[in-house]
């Protein structure tokens, strides 16, 4: 099961189309110099960033979504009673009268 769900997801990133992405930066950034290292100490003096309340609530709306989605994706394609009688076959068929 395992497999075939990797499968799955591998066949839908190749149908992905990505932006091509040579060239987007321009020539100043292969001739910008390497970003310089910062220690522990100057990282821990950096101000932490600040978000407005409506980018904060926008991004939680998003996340309570995201989690919505995928307890509705986690959820069984085929309920219980359908299960249980795809388990006991066709059998004998019954029209309504």
């Amino acid at each position: 099961m395992r497999l075939i769900r990797l499968s799955f997801c591998l066949s839908l990133a190749a149908c992905t189309q990505f932006p091509e992405l040579a060239d987007s930066e321009g020539p100043a950034v292969d001739a910008a110099p390497y970003p310089r290292l910062l220690s522990v100490e100057e990282l821990a003096a950096v101000p932490e960033a600040t978000t407005s309340t409506a980018l904060a609530e926008g991004l939680l709306a998003r996340i309570r979504g995201l989690e919505a989605r995928t307890a509705r994706l986690r959820r069984p394609a085929i309920d219980r009673g359908t299960r249980a009688r795809m388990a006991r076959g066709v059998g004998e068929i019954v029209l309504p009268e």
